[in-house]
């Protein structure tokens, strides 16, 4: 039996970076899954749209997809717009929708190697104080997860963690800079847990203007190419059990 199609599921942008990094990561996955088909879908402003998508894999004659939020916590998007827009799928379409890729010791792997690729090391981690910065939501559930994950990181032996919100919820990431500073860490750094630039990764790399280092968003990180494709295993597994596969 065939492996159902990886449909990756973008929020989408007016913002022509947020495309192409999401295509960037869809080749990484590619790469690292030789063999698996995988189409990208967005929710809006780019196409192909997620419906789009679905209506062509079904003239083809596709009927299992696991559909993959691009999505790094379980906020409105993953709760109500993708399940709304799957439900419209053609009714010959098994679709399952896969997790959201946070939390995952695999994103933080991604968050480390983008501060070091930043100019950070190893040896740098006790003295430095990070602002692990968010898009933000209005979503408890959501923010609570941001703020598992800094103290989860903090574990690790940074000097110090600290949540940082680019909309909807406070601190903003130049107040936890600030933070971090009057703590006493010797320097501060700025990890945009975010997966493509757009407007509110610039809002984080504004508010960064008095950190000392300014990581670039998490992007096509193998790390997240990774924790991606064990989402979509951990979701066709059921669906080929049920298929008696």
């Amino acid at each position: 039996m065939r492996r159902p199609v990886l449909l990756v599921v973008a929020h989408g942008s007016r913002d022509p970076r947020h495309a192409a990094t999401v295509h960037d990561l869809v080749r990484r996955v590619r790469a690292q899954r030789p063999g698996l088909r995988v189409e990208t879908g967005f929710l809006d402003f780019n196409v192909p749209s997620v419906g789009a998508v679905l209506e062509s894999l079904d003239a083809e004659g596709v009927r299992d997809v696991v559909a993959l939020p691009l999505l790094l916590t379980r906020a409105f998007h993953a709760k109500a717009d993708i399940p709304a827009v799957l439900s419209e799928a053609p009714p010959r379409l098994r679709i399952r929708q896969a997790d959201v890729l946070g939390p995952s010791p695999l994103l933080l792997a991604a968050l480390e190697r983008r501060l070091y690729e930043a100019g950070l090391t190893p040896a740098d981690k006790s003295s430095t104080g990070v602002v692990l910065a968010s898009a933000g939501s209005s979503d408890p559930e959501a923010i609570a997860v941001i703020a598992d994950v800094a103290r989860e990181w903090r574990h690790t032996g940074w000097c110090a963690v600290r949540p940082a919100f680019a909309s909807a919820s406070l601190p903003r990431t130049e107040d936890a800079v600030r933070e971090l500073r009057e703590l006493g860490c010797a320097r501060v750094a700025v990890a945009p847990y975010v997966l493509a630039p757009g407007r509110l990764p610039d809002r984080i790399a504004r508010g960064a203007s008095e950190a000392d280092v300014l990581a670039h968003v998490l992007g096509p990180a193998p790390e997240v190419a990774q924790a991606l494709l064990d989402r979509y295993d951990a979701a066709r597994t059921p669906l080929l059990t049920a298929l008696g596969a």
